[in-house]
């Protein structure tokens, strides 16, 4: 469904207000890229390689999944494989994310490489495609541009650093990941669905690749608000 058009402009305090909270996200995000450049140069890559994986894949679960499965041992493929299941979930934000953005074309191709956690968390609750269009832009790029930076840092004092986990780099996006769930659950049908897919990510963990824990805590979210909406059409019978 497509936001409601009205406003149809931005004043000035709401637009500067978006801004705000969105540099906020980028910022307190897009600086542990340090911890993904000093890692994947442990891994084994090169600067030059780890730069590369931020510029074009930029979506970083997907990235540490990638590494994380070459620290392991693993195949360059395996590891790519296990990277493009964890980035599934971009697509379920893509569709969710079209209608409310409602760009077109070249736009659209554009907005995709931005299409991530936050970019989408700071647009999908706003009132009006002009304040998506707002908090998806400058939470995107902000993010893009301090990611970028911090990755070629990380790689570049990885050799010095030794092991990033001295320094709890490695707890850096899980922490961010629950800064940004932490607000949402304001409601104890949202906790509850908070508990059950993590429980169920945490059971899968020993029986299944990395990266398929993540899509199946999504999947009992997807579930959950299905039955649940389901539920709310009857009772408004």
């Amino acid at each position: 469904m497509r936001a409601d058009p009205d406003p149809p402009v931005l004043t000035a305090q709401a637009r500067s207000a978006i801004i705000r909270d969105s540099l906020a996200v980028g910022l307190a995000t897009g600086t542990y890229g340090v911890s993904f450049g000093a890692v994947s140069v442990a891994a084994g890559l090169s600067i030059a390689q780890t730069c590369a994986l931020s510029l074009v894949m930029f979506t970083g679960a997907s990235q540490f999944a990638f590494i994380g499965v070459l620290a392991a041992g693993g195949a360059p493929l395996s590891g790519a494989f296990t990277a493009l299941l964890l980035g599934t979930r971009n697509t379920l934000y893509g569709l969710r994310l079209a209608p409310l953005l409602a760009w077109s074309g070249w736009r659209r191709a554009a907005a995709a490489h931005l299409l991530i956690d936050e970019s989408t968390a700071m647009s999908v609750t706003r009132p009006s495609t002009a304040a998506a269009r707002v908090g998806f832009l400058t939470t995107g790029l902000s993010i893009f541009v301090l990611w970028n930076l911090a990755t070629l840092g990380g790689a570049v004092a990885g050799a010095a650093m030794g092991d990033p986990r001295t320094y709890g780099l490695d707890a850096a996006v899980g922490a961010a990941f629950l800064a940004l769930l932490w607000p949402r659950l304001d409601n104890v049908r949202s906790r509850l669905v908070a508990i059950l897919a993590a429980a169920v990510a945490l059971g899968m963990v020993p029986l299944s690749p990395a990266g398929v824990p993540v899509l199946a805590a999504g999947g009992v979210a997807l579930l959950a608000g299905v039955l649940w909406r389901t539920s709310d059409a009857q009772a408004a019978r």
